[in-house]
């Protein structure tokens, strides 16, 4: 079982410290979210300053909003970011439901789905290395994986959860045990009734903090004030886990059904949770 980390979105200039303190230890992957009506950093720009400051662990959108970009140039961004961190990218793609983001984007929210299906398939044929069409040639650099860098979907939806046999390698499945259980099962459904080969990768994900008071105090309200919109933060924020035998248990929990690896995620600022959490994966 991989264990990650999620980056904080609260300080941008922290996040080269966290990175350096994970690359260090026992940590497989670090994750970063993505809004564009807040205050978090741009994922694609603040994954390529830190992967330029490790040389281990994975760099992961967890999700990026991609119905909020260009598709041409978004495939360009991803496999410049997965060639000059030696196929250390992973793609974790989302459509959102913030209003305001697609608003201030320019894009229609209730078409958003739709439009990931047809960004997927530009993305694809520009990370092949075949000429664009319409009289374009190739858009590069290649990426360093054949085809592209893995690509993880996140959603709940039936539709969400068929086009990670569609378009993807994996899932990432932002939801309790109780509930994620299902989600995967139908995502292993689908794939295979698609005819794929092999299994979906599993990434789970948990939100966490650890330490004193302030530290767990500093997470419950930004994690708060991330999820204002849903109308549900206080229910969110209460299933924050705060102690060693919580996170192990949703790990273990994870474990059971078969997950590849769990994202821990951090809201708090406090750097010291990266070597806590350390203790808790491997005591």
């Amino acid at each position: 079982m991989n264990i990650g980390l999620g980056l904080p979105i609260s300080d941008p200039v922290a996040l080269l410290d966290w990175a350096r303190r994970a690359d260090a230890g026992p940590f497989s992957t670090l994750g970063l979210l993505d809004r564009l009506v807040y205050g978090n950093p741009e994922p694609l720009v603040a994954l390529a300053a830190v992967a330029g400051a490790t040389t281990r662990v994975r760099v992961q959108t967890e999700v990026l909003l991609a119905p909020l970009r260009e598709p041409v140039l978004l495939a360009k961004q991803a496999a410049t970011l997965d060639r000059m961190s030696g196929g250390r990218f992973v793609l974790g793609l989302g459509v959102g439901g913030r209003a305001d983001d697609h608003q201030v984007a320019g894009v229609e929210l209730r078409t958003r789905g739709r439009r990931l299906d047809e960004q997927m398939a530009i993305m694809r044929r520009v990370w092949s290395g075949e000429p664009y069409g319409d009289g374009a040639g190739p858009i590069g650099p290649l990426p360093a994986r054949d085809g592209g860098p893995e690509v993880l979907f996140g959603g709940f939806q039936p539709a969400a959860l068929a086009r990670v046999a569609r378009w993807g390698d994996g899932f990432l499945a932002a939801a309790p045990p109780s509930w994620a259980g299902g989600l995967i099962d139908t995502v292993r459904r689908f794939w295979r009734q698609a005819g794929r080969d092999g299994a979906p990768r599993i990434v789970a994900q948990v939100n966490v903090a650890l330490g004193g008071d302030d530290v767990v105090a500093d997470a419950r309200a930004a994690m708060g004030a991330y999820y204002a919109f849903t109308g549900r933060a206080e229910q969110m924020v209460a299933q924050l886990l705060t102690t060693p035998d919580a996170i192990r248990g949703a790990i273990a929990r994870f474990a059971d059904l078969g997950a590849d690896e769990v994202m821990l995620y951090c809201y708090g600022r406090d750097p010291g949770q990266v070597d806590r959490l350390a203790d808790v994966v491997h005591p």
